[in-house]
């Protein structure tokens, strides 16, 4: 495998280490082989992406390029498919006579190389260039996909005859109008450039006289588009075939998923939900990339110390570990993440979730169906009969459900779960409101982590920002700190799409039950005194995370004030 001969390379030079090879290929096979290892070791922080160019540059002989710097002919680009750049992830930069020359990310893969030499007829030169200029050379002159702009552009919707809103709707004529070149062009066009800027959810609603996209990118919705409102019933329909939900049933919620096939061989999938409003169905979808999601604890932004701890009690053979926030804070990929570090031959691992969003290798997945009547209570009831080690449960909604959590972690098993609050301590509120007795939960929950996701400042264009002294007093830095602390804010730039920011972080507050806890919770404390305590014993809240983070230069002012309350 090239991986293996680039990463042997690595080690006999002392770039890295054997134990950090092992490592980067351990979860190259777990990502099924869809990531590369030169990409794994730069997220693993190994060796950057510089360290590596620069290295594979002296190791074969071949210069180093910033791509960047040119701007290609688009002669060039025609040489190679875009099927077959993204398969190699390489680029062609220039070509001289009988000779092109192609920029790599790995040297050492000989059979790419080959390959184009034999598909070109032209002799190949190659040079070095980051994985991630690459892609992003890849990205803007391979974008097959039409912009937004073209295919608005390019609709002519006054020769269109879309349905109405009638009650009574011709099936036939729907489904026609769901293949119209311009539909299918359009909604094509809208996943793609999901993908392209890496958005979470694409949001498509129909209101009485607009009908707009959304995207939530980095947490935040944008507007995209604004298709025309008579191509509304056609969109939607054209989402919901392709989701295999039924066009006609228009009064009833639906949730269906659809599945993309990417170039490189890699699957992106799109969760479907489709909701009856006032003016239409709204529908959202998640984008689900498995190529993207983080399992590794140690890169999700916990302190060391909160890590330490939530380390600690996942590894413990019983009990249980909540894990709390609104919707989107997180909560799936840190389950996901303890679930991956406590993955092991020996350990029968059982999941109730609704939806499954990721499947895992050597985990026992169940998908909820509460039409049949498959809620977690019932999972969680045929999962004890399973000779279960650890359970993970997707959310304690109800006192069923959570009695029977709370027994198993009292009766020998470790079991995960989420529930919808604000912070660590009221969690234990909201079970004891959902009927569970004190002392119970006093004995079965080992810790209570509560997250928020936040945006980081983008690394190309950030820079520091005068913060008001009086201000980040307030916000709850310490006046004797406030004067040396630097804040940093993103400018904007072609990277982060002008918005200063780039990717997410977490917000954390981890609380293990101390006895100082267990014995407020048996004494009866509301959620303001078991905050108290916490904070009095050393346990940081959510701002208290987040001021952390803002001080490291990860995050801004604006994103901790956004994110967080103030801790009086």
């Amino acid at each position: 495998m090239q991986s293996n001969r680039l990463g042997e390379i690595l080690v006999k030079n002392n770039l890295i280490s054997r134990d950090q090879l092992g490592k980067a290929l351990e979860e190259q096979k777990l990502s099924g082989s869809q990531l590369r290892l030169g990409t794994i070791l730069i997220n693993q922080k190994s060796v950057t992406e510089d360290q590596l160019t620069s290295f594979l540059s002296k190791q074969y002989g071949v210069p180093s390029v910033n791509l960047s710097d040119y701007e290609i002919d688009p002669g060039v680009i025609k040489t190679i498919p875009p099927e077959v750049v993204q398969k190699y992830q390489l680029m062609p930069v220039n070509r001289a006579g009988a000779t092109l020359i192609i920029a790599v990310s790995d040297p050492s893969n000989l059979f790419a190389i080959e390959d184009i030499k034999f598909m070109t007829g032209y002799n190949i030169e190659t040079v070095v260039a980051s994985e991630r200029d690459i892609k992003a050379s890849i990205d803007k002159y391979y974008d097959q996909s039409a912009s937004l702009a073209d295919v608005m552009s390019d609709l002519d919707v006054e020769d269109m005859e879309i349905i109405g809103e009638e009650e009574q709707v011709d099936i036939g004529n729907l489904e026609r109008a769901t293949e119209d070149a311009p539909v299918v062009k359009m909604v094509n066009a809208i996943l793609q450039d999901a993908i392209r800027k890496k958005a979470s959810d694409i949001h498509i609603e129909p209101y009485e006289k607009l009908f707009r996209v959304r995207f939530r990118i980095d947490g935040v919705l944008y507007e995209i588009m604004k298709p025309p409102l008579k191509l509304k019933n056609a969109i939607t329909s054209r989402i919901k075939i392709m989701a295999e939900l039924d066009i006609a049933e228009r009064r009833l919620p639906q949730d269906g998923r659809i599945k993309i096939k990417l170039g490189g061989g890699k699957d992106m999938d799109f969760r479907v939900s489709c909701l009856p409003t006032l003016f239409g169905e709204k529908i959202v979808m998640r984008l689900l990339d498995k190529g993207n999601l983080q399992t590794d604890l140690t890169k999700l932004g916990y302190e060391p110390d909160a890590l330490a701890h939530f380390m600690h009690e996942i590894h413990k053979p019983f009990g249980m570990v909540l894990v709390t926030g609104p919707t989107g804070s997180g909560k799936t990929v840190s389950l996901y993440s303890a679930i991956s570090e406590l993955n092991k031959v020996s350990e029968n691992i059982s999941t109730a979730e609704d939806p499954v969003e990721f499947n895992f290798a050597g985990i026992n997945q169940v998908q909820m169906h509460e039409d049949i009547g498959l809620n977690f209570s019932a999972a969680l009831r045929s999962f004890l009969r399973q000779d279960p080690d650890i359970i993970m449960i997707g959310e304690i909604r109800d006192f069923e459900t959570a009695e029977i959590a709370i027994k198993a972690a009292l009766t020998g098993h470790m079991v995960l779960s989420t529930l919808h609050t604000n912070d660590a301590p009221a969690t234990i509120n909201r079970l004891l409101n959902m009927g569970i007795e004190p002392f119970l939960v006093a004995s079965a929950v080992n810790l209570i982590t509560a997250q928020r996701l936040a945006r980081r400042v983008c690394g190309e264009c950030k820079q520091p920002e005068e913060i008001p002294l009086q201000a980040l007093i307030d916000a709850g830095v310490s006046p004797e700190e406030a004067p040396s602390f630097v804040c940093m804010r993103g400018k904007g730039c072609p990277v982060c799409n002008n918005t200063g920011y780039k990717g997410r972080v977490g917000f954390y507050q981890v609380m293990p039950m101390r006895e100082e806890i267990k014995e407020l919770i048996l004494n009866g404390a509301n959620t303001a005194e078991i905050k108290r305590e916490s904070m009095r014993i050393g346990i940081k809240t959510m701002r208290q995370s987040g001021l952390t983070k803002l001080k490291e230069g990860v995050t801004s002012f604006e994103e901790v004030l956004r994110i967080t309350v103030s801790d009086d």
